[in-house]
């Protein structure tokens, strides 16, 4: 007898295909151990932060109120952004004519200075912030240079301009590889049909390789924006109590006042206004290629 019945009405070609979804699942398996150690050390840590807000030392929205509710809570988070803002556009004003000169040098050039990048990934964060507070301090090297120009000394230890200098120094490389890879991708040719066309070079590069650049621009800005919202080191060594970021003072809840609520409450109010500036960066950047999309 024939077997009958849902399982004899299975085709090889049904069976092949079954075990070709399981091969294409395959590889999804290989970052399994990855995602569990994440979830394990990033997010369940995270999600207590958050959880912490909200129940400690009572439930309710009582550490919201105590950040809001203070002038000196909503300074330091202003002058957090500030901070990260200023370190961002700074580091692309630097990084863009360094990344455009990688993508025109000759190879041997350009294998040195992506080396120079990659030197800050090779030392440590605490041995870069001690030799900025040994260089720029009233007696250091900066200011000994400032003084031979007739510049010098000025104070850059213990302000916001020492803590912008460490933390650019640190940023650059997150704004310089991004900015080299999409720059890398564009087409030369372009610029020498604008040129062509009548365009003048610095024409053709501002109307035709910077717009192409622009997603670059936006990878390493947002990198360097997120990466220094965070910073707690370099403010903490080269910057004053007076002008203190964000993360010092969730340290000062949470280590030296152990109210772990105040500082989770920090930590979400932080999460949440960047994660707003990102989505309106988002939607702007949206609306502005709809617009470029709907002139042409």
């Amino acid at each position: 007898m024939s077997p009958s019945g849902p399982a004899a009405a299975a085709t090889p070609a049904e069976k092949g295909g079954g075990s070709r979804g399981r091969a294409r699942n395959r590889p999804f398996l290989l970052i399994v151990p990855a995602l569990l150690v994440l979830l394990a050390v990033f997010a369940y840590p995270v999600a207590q932060t958050f959880v912490s807000a909200f129940t400690t030392p009572s439930p309710g929205t009582g550490n919201f109120a105590w950040f809001f509710g203070s002038p000196a809570n909503v300074a330091v988070l202003t002058r957090t952004f500030s901070t990260a803002l200023w370190a961002t556009v700074i580091c692309l004003c630097l990084a863009y004519p360094y990344a455009y000169l990688m993508t025109v040098a000759s190879p041997r050039a350009r294998a040195t200075l992506l080396l120079i990048v990659m030197l800050p990934f090779w030392t440590s964060l605490m041995v870069r912030t001690f030799a900025w507070l040994v260089l720029l301090q009233d007696t250091g090297l900066v200011n000994g240079f400032l003084g031979l120009l007739g510049l010098g000394p000025v104070s850059l230890v213990r302000t916001q301009t020492g803590v912008l200098i460490g933390m650019v120094q640190i940023l650059m490389p997150f704004m310089v590889l991004p900015l080299y890879s999409v720059m890398s991708g564009i087409d030369r040719r372009l610029l020498t049909a604008a040129q062509s066309l009548g365009a003048r070079p610095l024409v053709a590069l501002l109307r035709v390789f910077v717009p192409l650049s622009l997603p670059g621009v936006a990878a390493g800005a947002t990198m360097v924006f997120i990466t220094s919202l965070g910073f707690y080191v370099t403010p903490a060594l080269l910057g004053s109590p007076s002008e203190a970021l964000i993360s010092q003072f969730m340290y000062t809840q949470v280590s030296g006042m152990l109210m772990w609520g105040r500082g989770g409450a920090m930590a979400v109010v932080l999460f949440a206004a960047t994660l707003l500036l990102i989505g309106l960066l988002g939607l702007a950047m949206r609306a502005g290629r709809r617009g470029k999309a709907g002139a042409r």
